[in-house]
């Protein structure tokens, strides 16, 4: 995990930067600062607009009495796609933005509970089942 981790923080910061300077020397320094000032800006306008939308998907389910684990799992990765706009460069923006399209996302969604639903997915659940009156 910690060889990934700093693989990541290395090589990823890396490609950015090579990218930018690449963008930089065939379209110039001023457009390339624009762009991603302009990714950054309209990432997080998007990412706001959308967890406004988790937000209200939350209420609804528990306002409905359900758990509201799909909307927290949207939520979620909404927050990772801003975060990731918010970082400068390229190859980020790009995954931020595929985070934000609901199609694309509903992907990643279905990977992740795959990924983490067989780890805590237990072969016997344990039901507690309790009676409980409220006393004031």
């Amino acid at each position: 995990m910690f060889l990934r981790l700093l693989l990541l923080f290395t090589i990823v910061p890396l490609l950015e930067l090579f990218i930018l300077v690449k963008l930089g020397t065939v379209v110039g320094v001023g457009p390339t600062v624009a762009l991603v000032i302009f990714t950054g800006v309209l990432g997080a306008w998007l990412a706001r607009q959308q967890g406004l939308g988790i937000l209200r998907r939350l209420s609804e389910d528990l306002a409905a009495g359900r758990l509201p684990a799909e909307a927290l799992i949207d939520g979620l990765l909404i927050l990772i796609a801003g975060a990731v706009l918010l970082t400068p460069g390229l190859l980020t923006d790009a995954l931020g933005f595929l985070l934000l399209v609901p199609k694309s996302r509903a992907v990643v969604h279905k990977a992740a509970v795959a990924k983490f639903g067989r780890r805590f997915a237990s072969s016997d659940p344990e039901i507690i089942d309790v009676d409980w009156k409220r006393e004031e």
